[in-house]
């Protein structure tokens, strides 16, 4: 199953940087890539992404309050994926990838905490799965930058992958509406801000 795959990347190609993906979530069941460039400079997009609420884009942040209860509207992206339910496995200057294990189709909030990097990368617990999400920040030649977001989901054994694939039939349809939100919000706001300084 793939998602929007707009050019799925297997290394987070950000300013100087290479990550594997693959080194955290290989042979994922779900994947998922949104891109959306913005014309200012890769430092000044990712302080945009780093800084933006739950709250400035409406349907993303409802659905991610509605599934973690308890997560404040005003919570920047930056805090909700550095903090339980999601850990924080790698992050760089303009980068970051962080990690989620659970069964992620229950209406519970069934997400057991992860400690670090290297629980996530030897999480086998039966019925689940795991989820990565990957943000950075890449530059051009013509002064535009582009903010990418990548999301995998690869499920433990075959019970996760059976309960896995029935979710993402009910959802996925929906996934590349919702998904893009954050990004449109992020960019804008940026461009808005480099004109602001008289860019």
């Amino acid at each position: 199953m793939r998602g929007c795959s707009v050019r799925p990347a297997d290394t987070v190609d950000g300013v100087g940087v290479s990550v594997d993906l693959d080194k955290w979530l290989a042979d994922p069941r779900v994947r998922t890539v949104h891109r959306r460039a913005a014309r200012t400079d890769p430092l000044s997009l990712w302080r945009a992404a780093e800084t933006m609420r739950l709250s400035d884009a409406p349907s993303l942040g409802r659905i991610i309050r509605w599934r973690i209860e308890q997560t404040p509207p005003d919570l920047a992206f930056s805090e909700l994926f550095r903090s339980y339910p999601f850990t924080l496995l790698a992050e760089g200057d303009q980068w970051s990838v962080s990690g989620l294990c659970g069964r992620i189709w229950t209406l519970a909030r069934d997400y057991p905490r992860v400690d670090g990097p290297q629980e996530f990368a030897a999480w086998d617990q039966p019925g689940t799965v795991r989820v990565l999400f990957a943000h950075w920040v890449e530059g051009g030649d013509d002064g535009r930058s582009t903010l990418v977001s990548e999301a995998r989901v690869k499920p433990v054994d075959r019970w996760a992958d059976i309960r896995l694939r029935a979710m993402w039939a009910a959802v996925g349809r929906f996934e590349r509406l919702i998904g893009a939100e954050a990004l449109r919000v992020v960019t804008r706001r940026a461009e808005r801000e480099h004109l602001g300084r008289g860019g």
